[in-house]
């Protein structure tokens, strides 16, 4: 309870003083005066929002609104948008630049309800900034200071929905599922060692890209991937029809004894690279494009023929590089067996690969995580955000899964019910 006779402060002073004004400039006698559309706390947060916005604006062109643009790229005017809040609706006035780059963070685009400081810091967190630097552009643009210790408590409310997100129920069956790995530099005790982000991505049975979950190791491991396939049997997956590895030794076994009916499709670019990694510079551009024969070929007999033209040409040169093609061949041209438009969407891991590189994006100036939870969290987010902007991997899914059922004996009324 507070002392009545304490002194107040300068800021309670001032608050108090603009608290009278309001009340008799603006006549305030009652809830909708105060709350209302037209309420004085609506007009109010109007007001610190657009200022808000104006101050990210002057960060972004680098200079405040009465002083000259240094460069090309100027204020040029406003776009109208109407925002829910804890208010109410409020119409606010978003600035522009005449270059169209500026992106607010405080109301983004397509963005109808506001968070206000709290969305600021995910978003920014996202982005792959550290929690100092998080503070300082907070204070910079809206002047108000958060220390480190505030800022992961705002973002360590995101640890809750991940926990969630990763032990929820999936699907019956996913007729694709790629998987693969990214290395990160995290922090365990004193020192930064790297550890493996293994990532799996579901194509479920409406056509559409899911990450099925996130699991981080000391390495990237068949005996690990074949925990986290029991994981996912025991989270509802009963049936997939194609994985898409990366060739990884040991793999084909680990998914033969969770799901002995799939098949393990190995990406034929991480196969091209591995032979490539075997041929001197010189004969690369040679080497590659007959290496082109086999996977664009149209039949497999075609590719096996430009297999044995491949191994006549280069073997004595580069037997490492021409026997992997043969020593892998069976879990490399499982994707002959469909027609074209499937073929692409599993001959290569360019789905999760995809992935990888938006978060190769991020933390290429993150120096290390300070723990595994803080991986979970920067990926939880930028997964979420990167995901509604992903397209179906296969157009005429509709085609495809019908492919599936033959191939693979899926009963489709069931699954769809």
């Amino acid at each position: 309870m507070r002392n009545k006779n304490k002194p107040k402060s300068t800021e309670e002073l001032a608050l108090q003083e603009c608290t009278k004004m309001l009340m008799t400039n603006f006549n305030l006698k009652n809830q909708e005066d105060v709350y209302g559309k037209s309420g004085v706390l609506t007009m109010l947060q109007k007001q610190i929002f657009e200022a808000m916005l104006e101050g990210e604006l002057g960060s972004h062109l680098g200079y405040e609104k009465q002083e000259i643009s240094p460069d090309d790229n100027y204020r040029n005017g406003y776009t109208s948008k109407t925002v829910k809040t804890s208010v109410g609706e409020i119409d606010l006035d978003i600035p522009r630049d005449r270059n169209a780059e500026f992106e607010p963070l405080l109301v983004k685009k397509h963005q109808r309800r506001l968070n206000v400081i709290d969305d600021v810091v995910v978003s920014l967190y996202t982005k792959g900034l550290s929690l100092s630097q998080i503070s300082e552009q907070i204070e910079e643009i809206y002047h108000v200071e958060l220390s480190q210790e505030q800022i992961s408590n705002i973002t360590d409310k995101v640890s809750e929905q991940v926990t969630a997100w990763q032990n929820r129920q999936l699907d019956e069956c996913y007729p694709i599922v790629y998987m693969d790995g990214i290395y990160m530099n995290v922090l365990e005790g004193k020192s930064i060692i790297k550890k493996v982000v293994n990532i799996a991505v579901g194509v479920n049975i409406s056509g559409k890209k899911e990450v099925l979950g996130l699991w981080i190791s000391q390495v990237e491991s068949a005996k690990y991937w074949q925990s986290i396939l029991n994981e996912m049997f025991n989270r509802g997956i009963k049936q997939v029809c194609i994985f898409c590895t990366d060739g990884l030794t040991g793999i084909e076994n680990a998914i033969q004894a969770v799901y002995p009916k799939a098949v393990n499709q190995q990406c034929i670019v991480h196969a091209i690279r591995k032979s490539m990694s075997y041929v001197s510079y010189k004969d690369l551009k040679e080497f590659t494009a007959d290496l082109k024969k086999i996977y664009t070929a149209n039949t497999i007999d075609t590719a096996k023929s430009a297999l044995d033209e491949l191994h006549q040409k280069w073997h004595k040169l580069y037997p490492a590089g021409v026997n992997l093609w043969y020593n892998r061949w069976e879990n490399l041209t499982h994707f002959f067996a469909f027609p074209e438009y499937i073929r692409k969407a599993i001959y290569t891991t360019n789905a999760i690969e995809s992935i990888n590189s938006s978060i190769r994006k991020i933390i290429k100036n993150k120096k290390s995580f300070p723990n595994d939870s803080a991986v979970y969290k920067m990926l939880y987010l930028l997964l979420m955000n990167c995901s509604k902007k992903w397209t179906m991997p296969i157009r005429d899914w509709q085609l495809a899964l019908n492919q599936f059922s033959i191939f693979f004996d899926l009963d489709l009324n069931n699954i769809n019910n």
